[in-house]
């Protein structure tokens, strides 16, 4: 038992060694975006709680809009949320130079624009989701994330109670001082917020890069596909597809031809009572998160509460309704991913999601606050202190098949490991001084 545990405690130090920076990132930038609708109407608040007097037609503010931006063409019209604000008109510039939200006062006066690409929440989540790198940023975020679980699965294992007494495993003896502060108030806190943790690693998943990818295959290869999903793979905020589509559409080329106005549509929206944000989209233009360009009107709720989220579409000649589209339509496999969106968005019990979210958040800080400053505290002069590497072998069933379960489960993870053991093997042996620094012990070590 006793190199088992330390077997475990060594992959749990490198797992938080590894990913507390990225920890400390995903946790601060996830519980700001947890807050995304609040932070919106903040960044609003210039073009809300207008007067309501003399209304224009949806079409006036739509031609008002396009006025300010010669050349550019509708992409989407957002309804207001309260009588008096201003309605969103998301236009795509001439030339594919990008896109912008232009917002229009209910009289049809051009009050202002944003760059949605700048905006702050479009910000938070490129850092959330990619650290501002690309797709290569996803790809850490994945492997972070990944070794984040076994973090949490091997600290679960190393907290599991030894001794009769609770203190120091349901509640820290914040009295203590010293080293005995620092473990109970990581060790506590990593129990109580381990499940709430591997929940938001989880929900997560369905985004990244490797990890959505394999989901997309396995999702069409067994059927599982029922309408389009509703998120994206990788990271990526708007899909190459649609910047491709808005290119397109600026140049003139995606223009279908409707004879219904859009003020007949944006009536029909209205009528729905949707949950905001209601957004209305012309013929020929793309889905969210890109595809094929729709030949008809569009109005679409594009809620962070999944489950509330509503397509309908309209016939661009008549304006009647062509097919509704709401979650309980879903495939099962994309409902259950959609509540797990929700969630990790913190949307799906509003305010009480949003603060457990951020209870989350916060205690994933203090996990890595605790475990850096262990750290700096046991580190001995001239070597990383890792706890070292047994040279007994480990066959218990258990840690083997949770070993498998989690190489199975995160591909990003198993090719780690591989290329930690290959550098182990073929590396590493013939670098004693480096060994001995991380807490290896010479050829023939055991792993776990």
């Amino acid at each position: 038992m006793e190199a088992l545990y330390r077997t475990v405690w060594r992959w749990h130090f490198y797992a938080g060694l590894f990913v507390m920076p990225m920890v400390l990132i995903l946790a601060l930038s996830g519980s700001l975006y947890l807050f995304k609708p609040q932070v919106e109407r903040w960044e609003e608040r210039a073009w809300r709680g207008l007067s309501t007097g003399s209304p224009a037609a949806p079409s006036v503010q739509r031609d008002a809009a396009l006025a300010a931006y010669p050349g550019a063409v509708l992409h989407s019209y957002r309804l207001s949320e309260r009588p008096g604000d201003a309605v969103m008109i998301h236009l795509a510039l001439a030339g594919g130079k990008g896109m912008r939200d232009v917002f229009v006062s209910p009289q049809g006066k051009v009050l202002g624009a944003l760059n949605p690409d700048e905006r702050v929440m479009a910000v938070v989540r490129k850092v959330h989701g990619q650290l501002l790198l690309g797709r290569r940023g996803s790809w850490i975020v994945e492997l972070a994330a990944s070794w984040t679980i076994v973090m949490i699965v091997t600290g679960l294992y190393l907290w599991w109670p030894r001794r009769g007494t609770l203190a120091g495993v349901v509640w820290p003896r914040l009295r203590s001082g010293g080293r005995l502060f620092w473990r109970d108030l990581h060790a506590v806190t990593g129990f109580w917020v381990a499940g709430l943790a591997l929940v938001l690693l989880a929900t997560g998943l369905p985004w990244a890069s490797v990890w959505g990818s394999g989901l997309d295959l396995v999702r069409g290869e067994m059927g599982w596909v029922k309408g389009r999903k509703a998120w994206t793979t990788g990271g990526e905020p708007v899909p190459s597809q649609m910047v491709h589509d808005h290119a397109m559409m600026a140049s003139g080329q995606m223009h279908m031809d409707s004879s219904v106005p859009l003020e007949a549509i944006v009536a029909e929206a209205e009528s729905e009572h949707l949950a905001f944000p209601v957004l209305v989209s012309p013929p020929g233009t793309s889905g969210p998160f890109g595809g094929p360009p729709d030949p008809a009107w569009v109005v679409r709720s594009d809620a962070q509460n999944r489950p509330l989220d509503v397509t309908i579409r309209y016939s661009a000649e008549n304006g009647r309704e062509v097919s509704r589209e709401t979650f309980a339509q879903k495939h099962p496999i994309d409902q259950f991913i959609g509540y797990g969106i929700a969630w990790h968005e913190g949307q799906l019990l509003g305010p009480v999601n949003q603060l457990i979210g951020l209870a989350t958040a916060l205690a994933l800080v203090i996990l890595s606050i605790s475990g850096f400053v262990m750290w700096r505290r046991r580190r001995p002069s001239g070597s990383l202190g890792a706890p070292s590497a047994t040279p007994v072998r480990i066959h218990g069933p258990g840690i083997r098949l949770a070993f498998a379960a989690l190489v199975l489960l995160l591909p990003l993870f198993a090719l780690s490991v591989l290329a930690l053991w290959s550098f182990d093997r073929l590396a590493l042996q013939r670098m004693p001084v480096l060994a001995g620094w991380l807490g290896m012990k010479p050829s023939g070590a055991a792993e776990a």
